[in-house]
């Protein structure tokens, strides 16, 4: 994503560039209630200018980012990097019996990202806002994984990389939840924090959580 959108812009982009600013873009979307008070639309765009900004791409130029991104998007999936790691840990934790389900707010096409990632067949249920019609936090949508995987509040645990997002709506389906990845790096609320899936594998099934 950031050679491609670097590229179209004129403007020298790197991975590791966007890696740095990804703390300022979740404190971007979180900070003033953005993350519960928006649309994911809304929310998406927010973090996406403070993403690119943090990058080094000139503020006056967000417009060109966003189409850059749409057109990019419909080429291929921008969604569909994974951290090192996480199809061993998601082997893992399959191979402990646990089932395994994706919740998220996206525009019809999760599983197709998924599948790029080539990480789809880890899951037993894959919900996408578009298609279910609530997003998140809305614990609608919550509770919709959990009778699609016939499973309990009581015997879930949901990992999600915004706090307003993802911690607020499965606590509010009675779910208990992880903040994961740069998130969980960053000052705020008390909730219990990973920093990647692979952590979390080991953590549950070395530390006596099922």
């Amino acid at each position: 994503m950031a050679s491609e959108v670097g590229a179209a812009l004129g403007v020298p982009i790197t991975a590791a560039a966007l890696d740095r600013s990804v703390g300022s873009a979740i404190r971007a979307v979180e900070g003033a209630g953005v993350a519960a008070g928006r649309s994911d639309r809304e929310r998406a765009r927010v973090y996406l200018e403070a993403l690119f900004t943090g990058a080094g791409v000139p503020a006056e130029r967000m417009d060109e980012v966003a189409r850059t991104l749409r057109r990019l998007h419909e080429e291929w999936h921008l969604w569909c990097r994974t951290m090192p790691g996480t199809e061993e840990a998601l082997d893992r934790l399959r191979a402990a019996g646990l089932r395994l389900g994706v919740v998220s707010n996206s525009d019809g096409r999760v599983e197709e990202a998924l599948r790029a990632a080539g990480i789809d067949d880890r899951f037993d249920v894959i919900l996408d806002s578009t298609l279910v019609g609530v997003e998140k936090p809305d614990p609608a949508i919550f509770r919709a994984a959990l009778a699609a995987l016939d499973v309990g509040p009581e015997e879930a645990l949901y990992v999600g990389d915004l706090y307003d997002v993802d911690v607020v709506g499965a606590r509010a389906a009675g779910i208990e939840a992880v903040l994961l990845g740069a998130a969980a790096a960053e000052p705020g609320p008390e909730c219990r924090r990973v920093d990647s899936l692979v952590a979390l594998a080991d953590d549950l099934l070395t530390g006596g959580r099922t």
